[in-house]
């Protein structure tokens, strides 16, 4: 099936001279999936530290049907995601058909073990022969990372009550969502500060001018049209992983409460995120590993439980990644291939 092409909308933050290029171009991406070989290798030694005859025996309890069922519910959370970048792709002015669609988003799960999942947003590069510009799709990446943040935090206010300590980590959080949102939602003021940043030549106001063009761009995935839907794909995609989470305690001898298991989860992603650790390693398993022994889990059963969770989850997004990211790469030297030949 042929992808189908929209023309971007003629709005200054999409027309404008893509600045983000050299910072998205392919020369780099050989550093990138070098950063997430020695994220999965630091991962393995960390697994292997801890005790990888215990993560062996959480797999055991859990079974083959139970492992499967964790899988699912992790690929139902890549479903929902990508269901919400394809809204975010219509509302930026461009169509691709869903299964290069697709592809193309699970690659950028292939370096999602960046420092704030930034290099997903190689998505970028290939979304650019289909007609969508680099601060377009910076935009996309922007409003996606936003409004992962935006369900996580509410995730994590489930729980809440029962852990104060955790409410600056959480309550922060959430006013920066609420800031961020508020500030894409408002358009006619990004477009004014734009206009007054562009009266300076300074290299300061140069890039509030590029970042203000991507806000600009993200503000159509910000409407009320919009952002309804978005949240709401949201919110069920992290649902299902957390969901995924609080059948492994089950499986693993703690039953707790499901918003126990899910104020866990959500806040180690939380923790995950603002330390801005590649793919949020150690930050996130270390706050689920204190969590659960708190709790009165055993350590060995935490520490287990924390790697099999994310092993089916992020390790999962990435070996997907990794499978399809030469494929849309390949791809995508052919059809530079092709037009190169036309224009010959």
């Amino acid at each position: 099936m042929a992808a189908r092409h929209v023309r971007p909308p003629a709005d200054a933050a999409m027309t404008q001279a893509d600045s983000f290029a050299p910072v998205l171009d392919a020369g780099r991406l050989r550093a990138l999936v070098g950063s997430v070989a020695l994220a999965a290798a630091g991962y393995l030694a960390f697994s292997l530290w801890a005790g990888w005859h215990d993560v062996a025996a959480a797999v055991r309890r859990a079974g083959v049907g139970g492992v499967a069922t964790l899988l699912g519910l992790s690929a139902a959370n890549y479903l929902l995601r990508f269901g919400r970048w394809q809204l975010y792709l219509e509302r930026l002015g461009t169509s691709v058909a869903w299964p290069r669609s697709m592809a193309i988003y699970l690659a950028g799960f292939a370096l999602t073990t960046t420092p704030g999942k930034a290099g997903e947003a190689v998505r970028c590069l290939f979304l650019r022969r289909h007609g969508l510009p680099y601060t377009a799709g910076i935009a996309a990446f922007v409003s996606e990372r936003l409004s992962d943040l935006t369900a996580i935090v509410a995730i994590a206010c489930v729980g809440l009550a029962g852990h104060p300590g955790l409410w600056p980590l959480v309550g922060i959080s959430l006013g920066a969502c609420v800031a961020l949102s508020a500030l894409l939602c408002a358009g006619d003021t990004l477009e004014r500060l734009q206009a007054r940043a562009a009266q300076s030549a300074s290299r300061v106001a140069r890039a509030a001018q590029r970042a203000l063009g991507v806000a600009r761009a993200a503000h159509a995935c910000h409407r009320p049209g919009v952002l309804l839907p978005v949240t709401a794909l949201a919110l069920m995609a992290w649902a299902c992983e957390a969901w995924a989470f609080h059948l492994l305690l089950g499986w693993l001898g703690l039953p707790a409460p499901w918003t126990f298991s899910f104020f866990v989860y959500a806040v180690g992603m939380l923790a995950g995120a603002v330390s801005f650790l590649p793919g949020g390693l150690g930050g996130t398993e270390a706050t689920m590993v204190g969590l659960l022994a708190w709790s009165g889990m055993a350590l060995p059963d935490a520490v287990a439980a924390t790697v099999l969770i994310r092993v089916c989850t992020l390790w999962f997004a990435v070996l997907l990644g990794v499978a399809a990211l030469p494929i849309v790469a390949g791809a995508d030297r052919r059809q530079a291939g092709a037009a190169a030949g036309e224009l010959g």
